[in-house]
């Protein structure tokens, strides 16, 4: 069988100078995503860090509480939000906590150049999807029209220009392009469709809880959110198909494993063919990499790409479609740095890492 591995870093044409500086800001950047976001904003080379919110840190050196940032951002406080802090920036990141997003958003919104929103209030199109999903009414359901939903490779046109982004999240942004190529060839029945997914204990934040510090993640790994993960609608979006979404927290730090099944609706449909559909459909994309081999988390840690592979298993008919990524980086920080490139004109692969690191 022939090895599918790609991975092509191209550019896009822009109107920017290749030395033009962006100013941006976080809102929220204490949190796991925050630093994320400041790591790679510090190896950008057209965006310069303005301010960097932290209600709870705020008056804390940046350094004191991630020290990976101290020779990037020396003595630079978090402050507390305030939004003339950011009107007229290039571009905010919202780093804040699902459902927190919305004031901010009412504040900055055509105040700045583009907002990319990382939680979840900008993604789901449907308001009436928030209280059952996300426990409350959406104050802002006039706004869910005007945000893009930030999945370059799904939805590049549409990010070109926008001024504001719903950054997916780390599960859907796996399962999704895990998926989509092969419904959108129509190539598996979109009912019934199988996402099992583990994540790193990152994808829990900073915030200290029973189920995430160390005693109870290491040596174990757990099923969560069995039938009402908040995410299911969101690949549901995106997919177009009926998902049944059981996450698990694995006893790691970084990366996601989606393991996805789907029944194709070509019996005929082989191994080969589902590993050239996915190959013919990313050939061009810079951060995606398909192969034979079964992909791991290790492979794309630290790095904006997503590793995959595909499987159609003649002796029980189902099709195994698999993708590994970092969550803090492609599934979050690096997506949405990729999205703000392409919202601005910046050559799409500005900043960000596509090798992972080994060991």
């Amino acid at each position: 069988m022939n090895n599918y591995a790609l991975m092509t870093v191209g550019c896009t044409l822009s109107w920017m100078s290749s030395n033009a500086t962006l100013r941006v800001g976080i809102v929220g950047a204490s949190g796991y995503t925050g630093a994320e976001l400041m790591r790679l904003i510090a190896s950008h080379p057209n965006m310069s860090l303005t301010v960097a919110t932290g209600d709870t840190q705020a008056g804390t050196s940046i350094r004191s509480l991630y020290p990976s940032l101290a020779s990037d951002f020396g003595e630079m406080v978090y402050s507390a939000y305030d939004p003339s802090d950011f009107l007229g920036l290039d571009a905010v990141f919202l780093g804040l906590p699902h459902m927190a997003s919305q004031p901010v958003v009412g504040d900055l919104f055509k105040e700045v150049g583009c907002i990319l929103d990382l939680g979840s209030d900008f993604r789901l199109k449907d308001p009436a999807l928030y209280p059952q999903w996300y426990g409350a009414e959406h104050t802002m359901p006039e706004l869910l029209a005007e945000f893009v939903y930030g999945l370059p490779e799904l939805y590049r046109k549409d990010l070109k220009g926008a001024r504001a982004i719903a950054v997916p999240g780390c599960y859907p942004t796996s399962a999704s392009l895990a998926l989509s190529p092969f419904v959108r060839a129509k190539k598996i029945e979109t009912t019934g469709v199988i996402v099992d997914a583990a994540s790193g204990v990152s994808g829990a934040g900073r915030g200290l809880k029973p189920t995430t510090s160390f005693a109870a993640v290491d040596e174990n790994f757990t099923a969560y959110g069995l039938l009402t993960h908040r995410h299911t609608p969101e690949i549901e979006q995106v997919t177009g198909c009926e998902i049944l979404f059981t996450p698990h927290l694995a006893p790691m730090v970084r990366g996601i494993l989606a393991t996805c099944y789907a029944r194709p609706s070509d019996p005929s449909f082989s191994t080969a063919q589902a590993l050239e559909l996915l190959a013919q459909t990313y050939e061009d994309e810079p951060f995606v990499v398909v192969d034979e081999a079964s992909p791991s988390t290790k492979a794309t840690l630290g790095a904006n790409t997503v590793h995959m592979t595909a499987r159609v298993d003649e002796r029980t008919g189902w099709l195994l479609t698999i993708s590994a990524l970092d969550n803090l980086v492609k599934g979050a920080a690096g997506g949405a740095i990729q999205c703000a490139n392409i919202a601005l004109g910046l050559d799409e692969t500005a900043g960000l890492p596509t090798s992972g690191l080994m060991p």
